[in-house]
């Protein structure tokens, strides 16, 4: 043992007390064991090596063995130096002897107990001779074995190997006369404070781990209070200057740091009666606080001189801003306030409470913002342009950020306020302050605007010039980073006075302090923020505008000393962002750049452009035309800026010397260019390829951090970063491009992005899917930060977001199939990140593709994905489940609202169709599972598969309870919706598979379903009307529309799953068919008569794509069995009869002619007498529907051998009586045009009138008249039944021809309209020569049983209303005094001419105005054949020549014909009227004839 010396010296020769004691016989020098020398040459021995010789030579005897024991240790206690025993190290137990072994231990701790034990006796035992406590002489020793140790340190605070080793000893012993109560701590600490130089900062600190003494204790006993303070100060310093140099482990360093400063903090701001025991008040939080300070002094004057990287201090600023994530992880990682989160080692330290670590965070915070505050409000607003977020030096960005990471956003801005109201600060470090709090955390922002507001109230309030310095610094700081962060000054000028609700509005003492204040800005001010003040002044009364031209001049003088012209500014200028004024060249480029862009993305001028050539003429005239208007070969296709130009020429905002300078430049460009050249884009400019570089850089960083969950907290930071470069690729200062955009154009079917951005774009989308699979890689969606928020702010807050999403059309709707796994989950990410900020983006208007005009940007990525079969169905699946899993899994604690928020419903449901027809195990009932979320891990593994994890997601309970809101079912509608825009032959789904697979949706999932979760409840009336609905809606809506469209159906329509309408049950077609054009009833104009027109058209066509036995209904019950053709008939009288005609031939078209007849055929086919179904259902057509028996004769050409071919075959002679009928008529037409002989006209007679129409129509005979005079010679009977019918049709038929551009009814074509009316005319002269009453073609009603029933159910209903104008365009064709002397003339007249009248104001005269118009007026004719004014003008002189002349017969009911119509022409009523009452007087006097 080390410590064991001799302190006697005996004689050669001579027996030493333990020879005696242990049997030992003397010895010569040089016969005895070597050892020690003493002087005069005397050797000294260790007991050890004497015990050694003489152990094996003893036999055991117990009683001498305890003697010897004793012997010994009284031996020990008389001879020992404590200060080396303490130092002396053993080894463990070994197989060599030793004194361990000597004492029997059987461990190294009884080992360690037994040395205790033994130095412990000793202690007592020296203690006692000098008379002392043993305590105060243990602490006196063992703080001398300290200094030993600490002495010849190889470091300034660390401990060496050896060292350590030593007074790990040291502090064992310690430990056991701690136990053992005999150990003094303040003596200890008093005694340690003696050595205080010769003291290592790491032995004090192990002295608290080991609990020896605790670092409080030791720094509590020192007893000058400034000279602890600069002594500790002065060890972390160099600690945190050794950090990275140390060749220690990493644990030991940062655990001394972390110990030492939890300390402090636990004692500076934690109450006394938290810590458990008495203190001397006062001393020790003084201690704790002013290292604290001494520290952030050092720091913060560090960051103020300037620090180079590798310098010492930079080494301590570095090492020392590691201590507030220390500390903030004590919350944040273990999730219990107070918890110790030791990752550097593993003792267990103070506990800090939530309140104190708040105070401290607080108190760093207000110390960082009043840290010598030198500068001067006049400083701030000169220099606060290079205090931005990216100009801050990163370490006081990060001191920032995590000091606001124990601070709510509520308590930074509410210190930030307090800080600012009650102290003088350093502005340098508020403002950059307030950069980091508004980049870093975005639910700081409103808080920020908020406080804005309050100073700029409180300061026109009581006119504090300290509130509005503040606002005003405030408002330019948080501009400076950007519109996705914060609204740009010019803004917020604008909405804080450019109105009459600004703040200064409310007096004239308010709009002076404002004045005042603006003019002593003045001198310090940027020229940027004086030319917003000019160009965006206050809003002033006008009894007060004298100060604001007094400001304006002040400012315009000062621009001028700064060189600064105003009608240089750029129009799109920001002057919220740091930067110089640029070159009014190179602002004008910028500013053609962002005009162009604008509008492409609104197809309007901008509103700066227009107000630039009005109001800013020189800047417009010398520097933006030119800049527009270079030179250039032009494309054959116009560009965007050609068209622009273009638009700026017809506005005439392009001086035509100019333009005409322009042309002839780009033709000359056009003979000189190169044959390899490309025109178009020769000068366009693109994105610097220098200027990529450092942002691939920073996105490369931004993806390292990604990497590092501990460095999530400088994701924020980082990002301000990347948008800094963006803005230098993009060549502009950051603005806000949308600011004044309501919407973007974008053409989904060919979307373009601008050449300048490609590359740019392509970038970021890229950096943004790598990001997140980089993230991802270690944590979940839900603790990555909000990287990705601020990653897609960055975009939307630029002009790329128009790029970005033609970008996005592209891949999603045009090369989806084709993206990789990672770029479907990066670009689903993307989307529900647009979808979160989309309150702050503008609409998006897709083109003539969507069936409304502007969609929110989530509406449209969904419209993006198709849902049409192979690869884009199973791309529109991957990509709908890993948008959906993401915002599930991002937005964890509150899904569904997220879900609501991000995704367009159509995704969700979009997702659930995808599923059910592509992962049939959806199909089938099975457990929903109940997982904490979806399954997003597995997206992320390179051999994901995606049917499995749609699947999951399907099965989430959650999910499924998500999917029974109303907005995110997937109803009847909407799958029907989906299911038709799978084109014919592109489904990948064989003939059965789809016909089961519709089989499922409909009978077994979509009909039973209830009608809350968007089923029919089991209804199939209701599952037809919802088919026939979504058919019809399908086809008239832009979105079918294709360049594969169908000749069988209406312009603008295509086919879509025509398996779909065998589905249909058909009795419920016509209920469908009748509401809604009910519904479309009420509507007028020509617009709504279109509508009504293509929905009719859409009736007809899916009637043609039904079995035809849908148009007679269902079979009677009765025998003999007749279909009941209510329904088909009613739609035919009230709405095909209009509509859907052959030309205005009193004829419907081919196809359902010949539709209703084959289903005609198929009941007969179904009868047991065939041919009393066919005489009853034509009996039928005959009185309830006589169109259709017309239209049958129209087109009895072709149907007449299907007819008579389907009758042979069912077995049956002739062909049953009502189309004998038919035949005969034909036959009788046929006759009559011949030159033989006519045979008998057959009944009923409007029949064979009809037949003989359509024979006239076709035959196309010149001389009409010679077939009419044919019906002279004919027979009176037959001449009397045919001629009436036959000529009224063709009198309507006339009529027609002048409200349409097709055939006339007779033998004239269209332009010939003289020849039509005197074929007309020829028709009435012809019933005139029969006497027959033609009168009655014009009074037509309903009630008439005879032909007027017939006539009004074969004309349509635009034909009736146009008889007026018929009747007086024939009236002078016939003899004056003949008609006049028919007393029901002047009655006929005057119900014409109000009509006409009528027709006039309604609007309905103008479809034949054209066609009117262009015929001259024949010669010899008194009446014009212009214009329906024309014609009612000289109808109202014919009326007023006609009223004097008529009998008196003729005035009887014309009373009753004035009633509701007398203010149509006051003069001709007021003339009827004169002319009544005469002959009424008349009558009265008259004698009555008795007899």
């Amino acid at each position: 043992m080390a410590g064991l010396r001799g302190s006697e010296v005996w004689a050669r020769g001579c027996r030493r007390p333990w020879e005696e004691l242990l049997g030992l016989e003397s010895h010569t020098a040089e016969g005895l064991p070597s050892g020690g020398r003493g002087c005069d040459g005397c050797r000294v021995f260790k007991l050890i090596s004497l015990l050694a010789g003489r152990v094996k030579r003893q036999k055991h005897n117990p009683e001498r063995e305890q003697k010897l024991k004793e012997s010994a240790v009284q031996l020990l206690r008389r001879h020992q130096n404590l200060e080396d025993l303490l130092l002396e190290v053993e080894d463990p137990p070994c197989k060599k002897l030793c004194l361990s072994q000597l004492i029997e231990c059987d461990s190294a701790e009884a080992c360690s107990d037994r040395s205790g034990s033994f130095i412990g006796s000793a202690l007592r035992d020296q203690a006692l001779r000098l008379g002392v406590p043993v305590a105060i002489l243990a602490a006196r020793i063992v703080a001398c074995s300290m200094e030993q140790v600490c002495s010849e340190p190889s470091h300034p605070v660390l401990l060496s190997s050896e060292q350590r080793k030593k007074l790990s000893s040291l502090l064992d012993v310690a430990q056991y006369l701690l136990a053992h109560s005999m150990f003094s701590r303040l003596s200890f600490c008093q005694e340690l404070w003696r050595v205080q130089s010769s003291l290592l900062l790491e032995a004090v600190w192990r002295l608290h781990v080991h609990s020896v003494v605790s670092l409080w204790e030791l720094l509590e006993s020192h007893p000058d209070v400034q000279a602890v303070t600069v002594w500790l100060c002065g060890n972390l310093r160099l600690l945190c200057e050794q950090m990275e140099a140390s060749c220690l482990s990493d644990n030991t360093t940062r655990a001394m740091l972390s110990d030492f400063v939890q300390l402090l903090v636990l004692r500076a701001f934690q109450d006394n009666s938290d810590l458990g025991r008495t203190v001397e008040p006062e001393k020790m939080p003084q201690v704790a606080l002013g290292v604290l300070q001494r520290m952030l002094s050092f720091v913060l004057d560090s960051l103020a001189a300037g620090l180079q990287e590798g310098s010492l201090a930079h080494k301590v600023v570095r090492c020392w801003d590691t201590v507030w994530s220390v500390l903030h992880n004590q919350v944040a990682e273990t999730g219990v306030p107070g918890a110790r989160l030791d990752i550097f080692s593993a003792h267990v330290c103070c506990v800090i409470a939530p309140d104190p670590l708040k105070k401290f965070f607080r108190h760093t915070l207000v110390q960082t913002l009043t840290h010598s505050p030198v500068l001067k409000v006049s400083d701030a607003i000169q220099m606060q342009r290079e205090w931005s977020f990216t100009r801050t030096h990163p370490l006081l960005t990060s001191l920032y950020r995590r000091l606001f990471m124990m601070l709510s956003p509520e308590e930074a801005v509410s210190c930030l306020q307090e800080v600012l109201e009650e102290q003088e600060v350093n502005w340098q470090r508020v403002l950059s302050c307030v950069s980091v709090l508004v980049i870093c955390f975005p639910e700081a922002q409103q808080l920020v605007r908020d406080w804005v507001a309050r100073l700029m109230a409180g300061a026109f309030e009581s006119f504090h010039l300290d509130s509005m310095v503040t606002a005003f610094l405030i408002v330019r700081q948080a501009a400076l980073e950007g519109p996705a962060v914060f609204p740009s000054y010019a803004d917020w000028f604008k909405a804080s006075f450019g109105s009459s609700s600004g703040y200064h509005s409310c007096s004239k003492k308010a709009l002076v302090f404002l004045f005042k204040f603006l003019s002593n800005l003045v001198p310090w001010e940027a020229p940027q923020y004086l030319q917003v003040h000019i160009l965006h002044p206050p809003l002033v009364p006008s009894k007060y505008r004298c100060l604001l031209g007094d400001y304006v001049s002040l400012v315009r003088t000062r621009l001028a000393d700064l060189k600064v012209s105003l009608e240089n500014m750029g129009l799109f200028e920001d002057v919220s962002l740091a930067g110089n004024v640029a070159e009014p060249h190179s602002q004008a480029v910028q500013d053609v750049e962002k005009a162009i862009s604008m509008f492409e993305q609104t197809g309007k001028v901008p509103v700066p452009v227009l107000e630039a050539s009005i109001f800013r003429r020189p800047y417009y005239v010398s520097h933006f035309l030119p800049a527009l208007l270079m030179p250039r070969v032009l494309a054959e296709v116009p560009d965007a800026r050609a068209v622009f130009i273009e638009s700026l020429r017809r506005a005439d905002k392009i001086p035509p010397s100019m333009y005409a300078a322009y042309c002839q430049a780009c033709a000359t460009a056009e003979e000189e260019k190169p044959e390899s050249a490309d025109p178009g884009i020769g000068t366009e400019p693109g994105c610097a390829e220098e200027a990529l570089g450092p942002l691939r850089a920073a996105l490369g960083q931004l993806r390292a951090l990604m990497a590092d969950p501990m460095q999530y907290d400088a994701l924020s930071a980082q990002m301000a970063v990347v948008a800094e470069k963006l803005d230098a690729v993009l060549g502009r200062r950051r603005d806000d491009v949308h600011s004044q955009e309501t919407k973007i154009q974008l053409s989904a079917l060919a979307p373009d992005v601008p050449r300048q951005y490609q590359v740019v774009v392509d970038l970021l989308l890229t950096a943004f899917c790598q990001d997140l699979i980089a993230a991802c890689s270690f944590v979940p969606p839900e603790r990555q930060g909000p990287w990705a928020t601020l990653f897609v702010r960055i975009l939307c807050g630029h002009a790329l977001l128009p790029a970005i999403l033609a970008r996005l059309c592209q891949l999603l709707h045009h090369q989806g199939p084709s993206l990789s796994a990672p770029h479907v989950l990066g670009l689903a990410a993307l989307a529900v990140h647009l979808g979160e900020t989309r309150a702050t983006l503008p609409e998006v208007d897709p083109g003539p593709a969507a069936a409304t005009h502007s969609i929110p940007v989530p509406e449209f990525l969904s419209g993006l994905l198709s849902c049409h079969p192979g690869e884009s169905a199973f791309f529109c699946l991957k990509f709908c489940t890993a948008a959906i899993t993401y915002c599930w899994c991002r937005f964890s604690p509150q899904p569904h609202r997220a879900l609501r928020s991000c995704l367009s419903p159509g995704l969700v449901k979009k997702f659930q169709f995808a599923v059910f027809r592509l992962v049939s195990e959806a199909r089938e009932p099975c457990p929903v599972e109940n997982e904490a979320g979806p399954p997003w891990r597995s997206l992320c593994l390179p051999s994901a598969d995606w049917q499995s994890a749609a699947l999951a997601l399907w099965r989430q309970s959650s999910f499924q309870e998500l999917l029974k809101e109303p907005e995110f079912q997937l109803t009847y509608r909407d799958w029907l919706q989906l299911e038709l825009e799978i084109p014919p032959g592109a489904d990948p789904l064989s003939d059965t598979a789809r016909q089961d697979f519709h089989q499922w949706a409909i009978h077994e999932h979509f009909l039973p379903a209830p009608l809350a979760s968007g089923g029919c409840g089991g209804d199939l009336e209701m599952a037809c009307t919802v088919l026939i609905d979504v058919l019809m809606d399908f086809y008239q809506s832009p979105r079918s529309c294709d360049h594969t469209e169908s000749p069988d159906w209406p312009h603008g329509g295509r086919k879509g799953n025509g398996d779909l309408f065998c589905r249909l049950q058909g009795h419920f077609v016509f209920r469908v068919f009748h509401r809604r054009l009910k519904a479309l009833a009420s509507l007028r104009g020509v617009a709504a008569g279109l509508w009504r027109q293509q929905e009719l058209l859409m009736c007809k066509r899916l009637l043609l794509h039904l079995p035809p036995s849908v148009l007679l209904g269902n079979l009677q019950g009765k025998e003999p069995a007749a279909p009941s053709c209510e329904e088909f008939f009613h739609l035919v009288n009230s709405e095909l009869r209009n509509f859907c005609n052959d030309g205005g031939a009193l004829s419907l078209t081919h196809d359902i002619t010949i539709h209703f007849f084959r289903g005609l055929l198929n009941a007969c086919c179904c009868s047991l007498d065939p041919s009393l179904t066919a005489n009853l259902i034509l009996s039928k057509c005959q009185t309830r529907c006589p169109l259709m028996v017309t239209s049958a004769l129209s087109w009895w050409s072709s149907l007449e051998p299907v007819l008579c071919g389907r009758w042979r075959k069912f077995g049956q002679g002739g062909l049953p009586h009502e189309l004998q009928r038919l035949q005969e008529a034909q036959q009788f037409a046929h006759s009559f045009l011949s030159l033989d002989s006519t045979s008998p006209a057959p009944t009923p007679a409007w029949v064979s009138a009809a037949a003989l129409h359509f024979a006239v129509q076709r035959v196309r005979k010149d001389d009409v008249r010679r077939l009419l005079k044919k019906l002279d010679y004919e027979k009176e009977e037959p001449a009397v039944i045919t001629p009436d019918p036959k000529c009224k049709s063709d009198a309507l038929a006339k009529v027609q021809s002048h409200h349409t551009h097709t055939h006339f009814c007779g033998s004239q074509a269209t332009a010939d309209t003289l020849k039509a009316m005197e074929v007309c005319a020829e028709v009435l002269a012809c019933l005139e020569r029969r006497k027959l009453p033609w009168l009655g073609l014009f009074q037509l009603t309903e009630a008439d049983a005879g032909l007027g029933h017939h006539l009004l159910h074969l004309a349509p209903d635009q034909h009736t209303r146009l008889l007026p104008f018929a009747f007086y365009r024939l009236l002078p064709h016939f003899d004056e005094a003949t008609t006049v002397r028919d007393e029901g003339f002047l009655r006929v007249a005057v119900n014409m001419y109000l009509q006409l009248v009528q027709l006039f104001v309604g609007g309905e005269t103008t479809a034949v105005s054209a066609l009117t118009g262009r015929s001259p007026q024949a010669q010899g004719q008194p009446w014009p054949q212009g214009s329906p004014v024309e014609l009612m003008t000289e109808a109202r002189l014919f009326l007023l020549q006609l009223i004097p002349r008529c009998p008196q017969k003729s005035f009887s009911g014309i009373v009753e014909l004035l009633a509701g119509r007398a203010d149509c022409d006051p003069e001709v009523t007021s003339a009827l009227l004169h002319r009544h009452q005469a002959v009424t007087d008349v009558d009265l006097y008259q004698e009555p004839h008795l007899f």
